[in-house]
């Protein structure tokens, strides 16, 4: 299969313009892409030898970055110079603010120092350089330190490499006219992907494809189209999980494309160093403010404490445990309980995806009296969260109160082989707290899993892309999914569910049958129940097996009956009969052999015992009654049945891939008979000419 075999939309409505390219012919240039990726890499030539292959980027990302800030600053470099000039004699006054101002940026560089003036003079290229970095702006110079910039700086020097390195650099063209701000994004991108790469890191966790976020982008923010095109709107966005910034760049994109007026913040927090270098080095560059990007782990060190934004997006990393903040989580959850950010359950130690949603959940705007305000939320995530956990467990929990709190709009079902790091299936979930009336108590199941076009060379396990009329197409279909679920007739009904919030609740009924048991003393039984605890503990343990053995191969129907000859055996020989709880037990349940046809066994006070052995569990929808379930389902086949009410638990679960499952009948036996000796005649062929 080589592309989706939905059939066509018109996709042109709702869609910003740029989104109608095709894969192919994106903004990016790809020739000069290639020019510029190429160009970077030759410096690993130099390095070789010197450093281990896994290492280059730590020499590569920080010198493109520092290329590029100079870059940016070179039109403005003597106005900050003059600027500087003017606070000499007045030590006393912070001259960073205009500085800024006179840069034009929000960062800015007050040394005369250029690498192509360091590069000129190889014997001075650690000290000069040095101070050239500690010219910049501190905002500036502390994405250089997540590099380790200076460590690098000396090893370099050392290995006699530092000035052919700035040489490289310093001729590479990265002025923004040249290469503006997106394709510079391009750029840093495919670097980390190359040396996640040599390293054997994961590239995933560094970015997502494009195509990816621009879908993820679309069914965030489409349905707001009006509100942005209104005069001057206002938009808050974060990514919790940010990487190099490839989502928030995407979204900021996206509004501008309804309104060029519009003013978007961008915030972020990011782990990976690197990572957080680039993206804040690229708020910085576009004018941004770089402080809104975060350093650390989101769950232990909320970068964004008690602030709130109008739209959330992220893809965190599949599966990744979250043992190191454990005591961080735990506390908040069981201190805070729903004032804090994770009230609703904690899921398994071992993946952490429910942490990411319920941290973004807590940062959505509230819904004013008027109306005004909410927020929406879209967020990567693999199969796991739809079903993980049993009935009353941390994941169930969580699903609970999203649903019951009416926070999830939809999920829609992506194509596999999507990512860089993984070919498993993957899903949006795209929440809000502000629903429209027609979406109100209902959930959008959306499967987009056939909307894909193969690459032409594959990325790591990325074999598959989705083309940007397919963005359009499951942009349309989203925002039609009510009425094309209402239809039957509709070409695309198939593609689209709809269902009320409480179809996805269910009652975990443990469905007992009753022990029945016979009789019969064998060697087997009786060695079992000299071996059991209760007669270890007696002194005339031997003597009470010997007065047993009589009456190997006797049988019998009842457990009173077998008492009674078992009692009878052992006052023969003088012996007393233990009295024991245990003893009695053990008894029944060594002599005792498990029949369809053998006496029901009942517990103290006349209950029906339950055969654990049998004890099966069931999920009943919630809008179904549990007993008229039984009735239908389970004593047709097994009429002793009964539901145990006190061990019924209730649960929550999503089963996407059951809603959308078409039964496929098997191939006719013929078919495959004839196969089979086709197949058979050729290896018979094969070993002929072996033989031969």
């Amino acid at each position: 299969m080589t592309e989706s075999s939905a059939p066509p939309m018109n996709h042109t409505e709702n869609i910003p313009p740029q989104q109608h390219a095709s894969v192919e012919s994106t903004s990016l240039d790809t020739s000069k892409h290639t020019e510029l990726v190429n160009h970077a890499w030759s410096v690993a030539d130099l390095l070789r030898g010197d450093y281990k292959q896994s290492d280059y980027g730590k020499v590569i990302l920080p010198f493109t970055l520092l290329r590029r800030l100079e870059c940016v600053l070179e039109p403005t470099r003597d106005k900050v110079q003059a600027q500087l000039e003017r606070f000499k004699n007045n030590p006393g006054i912070d001259p960073s603010g205009f500085l800024k101002r006179a840069s034009g940026q929000s960062f800015y560089n007050t040394s005369d120092y250029t690498l192509k003036k360091i590069a000129d003079d190889p014997a001075h290229a650690a000290t000069h350089l040095n101070q050239y970095v500690a010219g910049f702006s501190e905002n500036a110079r502390e994405v250089l330190e997540k590099y380790e910039f200076a460590q690098q700086i000396k090893r370099l020097d050392g290995a006699n490499l530092l000035y052919k390195v700035i040489g490289k650099f310093a001729d590479l063209d990265l002025h923004p006219e040249v290469v503006p701000n997106h394709q510079m994004g391009y750029l840093f991108e495919d670097l980390i992907r190359k040396f996640s790469e040599l390293s054997n890191e994961t590239a995933g966790e560094h970015f997502t494809p494009r195509e990816v976020i621009r879908l993820m982008v679309n069914l965030l923010i489409a349905p707001d189209k009006a509100a942005l095109n209104l005069p001057g709107p206002i938009r808050t966005i974060l990514d919790p999980a940010c990487g190099t910034g490839g989502m928030l760049s995407a979204a900021e994109e996206y509004i501008k494309s309804y309104n060029k007026d519009a003013n978007v913040e961008v915030f972020g927090q990011e782990l990976n160093p690197e990572s957080w270098a680039i993206c804040r080095s690229d708020l910085m560059i576009k004018g941004q403010d770089p402080d809104h990007i975060a350093f650390g782990n989101s769950f232990s060190d909320d970068g964004h404490k008690n602030e709130k934004f109008d739209y959330l997006l992220a893809n965190p990393p599949f599966g990744v445990e979250w043992k190191k903040v454990k005591e961080e989580v735990e506390y908040e959850h069981n201190a805070l309980g729903d004032s804090g950010r994770f009230g609703a359950g904690l899921p398994r130690i071992n993946d952490g995806s429910f942490l990411f949603l319920q941290h973004m959940i807590s940062k959505m705007k509230p819904v004013q009296p008027d109306g005004s305000g909410g927020s929406r939320i879209a967020i990567v995530f693999n199969g796991s969260p739809l079903f993980t956990g049993a009935a009353e467990s941390g994941e169930s929990k969580i699903r609970q109160w999203i649903l019951e709190n009416d926070l999830l709009e939809a999920i829609v079902a992506l194509p596999d082989q999507l990512f860089y790091n993984t070919g498993i299936s993957t899903y949006f979930w795209i929440l809000t707290n502000h629903k429209d009336k027609a979406h109100k108590g209902r959930v959008i199941l959306l499967d987009a899993r056939d909307y894909w076009v193969k690459m032409r060379k594959s990325l790591g396990d990325k074999r598959k892309e989705i083309s940007n009329d397919q963005i359009a197409d499951i942009t349309r279909l989203y925002g039609e999914a009510l009425s094309v679920a209402a239809d039957p007739d509709h070409p695309l009904h198939g593609k689209v569910k709809v269902f009320q919030n409480e179809a996805f609740g269910y009652h975990r009924i443990t469905v007992e049958r009753p022990l029945k048991l016979r009789f019969e003393l064998t060697e087997e039984t009786l060695a079992a129940l000299e071996a059991s605890k209760p007669v270890q503990k007696l002194a005339e343990k031997d003597q009470l097996v010997k007065a047993l053995r009589p009456l190997l191969g006797t049988t019998w129907s009842t457990k009173n009956e077998m008492l009674d000859a078992l009692i009878s055996a052992v006052a023969e020989t003088g012996l007393l009969w233990p009295s024991s709880t245990p003893f009695a037990k053990a008894v029944r349940d060594t002599i005792g052999v498990r029949d369809p046809e053998g006496e029901v066994q009942k517990l103290r006070g006349g209950a029906i015992e339950p055969d654990p052995e049998l004890r099966d569990y069931e999920n009943v929808p919630w809008v179904e009654n549990v007993e008229e379930y039984l009735k239908r389902e389970v004593l047709p086949h097994v009429p002793d049945a009964w539901i145990d009410h006190d061990k019924t638990k209730d649960g929550y679960e999503i089963p996407f891939t059951r809603h959308f499952y078409v039964y496929k009948p098997p191939r006719p036996l013929t078919e495959i008979d004839a196969e089979l000796k086709t197949l058979e005649s050729e290896i018979q062929e094969l070993l002929a000419e072996v033989a031969s």
